[in-house]
């Protein structure tokens, strides 16, 4: 039985996701660090909500970007520069708060302070979810990758849904991945001195990250 196109159109829009996904999710930057010190001091559960939170706002921005595609690129060029810094402001304050978390000692469990910030599971997927959307610039990488195939996107909406599920899936897969590698992080260092070593050291990361996002154009 001769194989039509569709099914070779839908394969190739889901792979070209996966590509885009782990294009965008592979560099290293400070939300991957982030989720690394929280899987580090904390446990799998909060980073790998952090981790999904990240691939749902990729998931979301390779979603505007087979439907908008290049006028929602022109739409977020000119706001690229205000949300650079409030995004920079953020992952300085994470940084600020998670030092001073690292230093000060643990309260006990449900104690005053339990379960401040984004060390819990729900929290931490609705701020890393935030904090990666304020990044403009994954949408306009989606788009000009979303163009460059637009004939095969257009081949069908099943080819557009499994280009987003593609994206999905591989920056979920990467993301999990870091908070995996935190947790281990966590178990190896699982004293207060390692635990005191890791929050500081995740901290000045993301630090510096954050002055570089605001320096680096």
């Amino acid at each position: 039985m001769r194989i039509g196109p569709f099914p070779i159109v839908v394969t190739a829009a889901f792979l070209a996701g996966l590509v885009a996904g782990y294009g965008v999710a592979v560099p290293v930057g400070a939300i991957a660090v982030l989720i690394l010190g929280l899987s580090a001091r904390t446990s799998f559960r909060v980073g790998a909500a952090a981790a999904l939170g990240v691939a749902t706002a990729d998931g979301l921005y390779a979603a505007v970007a087979v439907l908008g595609g290049a006028a929602v690129a022109a739409v977020v060029a000119p706001v690229a520069g205000p949300l650079r810094v409030v995004a920079a402001v953020v992952l300085l304050a994470l940084a600020v708060h998670g030092g001073w978390r690292a230093w000060r000692p643990r309260p006990a469990s449900g104690g005053p302070g339990a379960g401040r910030g984004i060390d819990t599971a729900g929290r931490a997927f609705g701020g890393v979810l935030a904090l990666t959307l304020l990044n403009p610039a994954t949408v306009v990488y989606f788009t000009a990758l979303v163009l460059g195939r637009a004939d095969a996107a257009r081949a069908a909406p099943a080819a557009a849904a499994l280009f987003v599920l593609g994206a999905f899936v591989a920056s979920a897969s990467w993301q999990l991945l870091i908070a995996g590698g935190g947790t281990l992080v966590g178990r190896v260092l699982a004293g207060p001195r390692g635990r005191l070593v890791t929050g500081l050291l995740s901290s000045l990361i993301i630090a510096a990250l954050a002055v570089a996002v605001l320096v680096v154009r």
